[in-house]
């Protein structure tokens, strides 16, 4: 069930918390001001990946910021432990999240014909460039930790000016997986193959997705407000040619999101 990830996930952000907090405390008063926000929401996103059908998940939401430690943590970046942190370049330790698929997310279609996927956390590593503050472009590297798969994106995000008290960003992103990651996603089994009555996929690496995101904070009161996200992604290459998409899905994938933040 979808809630089982959510509590896997909100497990690991809240451990990873709780590990920064005594940071916060230890914290010099010269030393920039950090950020913390947490706060609860909903994300609907794609069923599984490639999927035209979608989910509502309930999801935590987290934004710590450690400038005098280099170290950030969000549910919308993931983590990252600036390790270079020139006044430019920036680079370090990465790490995010994968989800899977379960029987409720495949549906009575494809339940029994495909596997499911258990979520995965990756670690890697980043680097960025910061062009100005309000614009910086970057890629990451990361691979399975309990598994084989590889991912390698590029990304340029850009903060437009505050429209009154909103504010907001615009990313944008290329991501391309190894073998092991895209056959774990997009690939059928003959077995699976038979089954479904398509052709077998045994996909290789390369390009995976385009999106797009756009990101908007509304402060609501002096420590609440709203966080929403709305993404556009464009599957790619051997996924988009996947029999799974082709005739299960969309290349076309969109996922929103609505939180309600506390800033302390």
């Amino acid at each position: 069930m979808p809630a089982a990830r959510s509590r896997l996930l909100l497990a690991l952000l809240l451990a990873l918390l709780c590990l920064s907090l005594p940071l916060c405390a230890a914290a010099d008063d010269t030393d920039p001001a950090p950020t913390l926000a947490i706060g609860a929401g909903v994300q609907r996103m794609p069923r599984w990946a490639g999927a035209h059908t979608h989910r509502n998940d309930p999801i935590p939401f987290v934004d710590i910021e450690l400038p005098q430690y280099g170290f950030s943590l969000s549910t919308e970046d993931g983590l990252q432990w600036d390790l270079i942190r020139d006044t430019r370049l920036h680079g370090g330790i990465y790490g995010d999240f994968q989800w899977g698929r379960d029987r409720d997310d495949l549906g009575a279609s494809l339940a029994g014909k495909l596997p499911t996927l258990a979520p995965r956390a990756t670690g890697g590593g980043y680097l960025e460039w910061e062009f100005n503050p309000q614009l910086d472009a970057g890629l990451r590297l990361s691979h399975d930790l309990n598994g084989a798969g590889a991912y390698l994106e590029f990304y340029a995000e850009w903060d437009p000016p505050k429209l009154g008290l909103l504010e907001q960003s615009l990313q944008l992103r290329w991501q391309s997986m190894n073998g092991a990651a895209m056959r774990r996603f997009f690939g059928v089994a003959p077995a699976s193959a038979t089954a479904l009555g398509v052709p077998a996929w045994q996909p290789g690496g390369g390009s995976q997705l385009a999106a797009l995101a756009y990101n908007l904070f509304l402060p609501t009161g002096k420590h609440t407000g709203l966080a929403a996200s709305l993404e556009y992604g464009y599957l790619l290459g051997d996924a988009a040619a996947s029999p799974l998409v082709r005739q299960y899905g969309s290349r076309n994938q969109f996922t929103e999101s609505l939180a309600f933040v506390y800033h302390f």
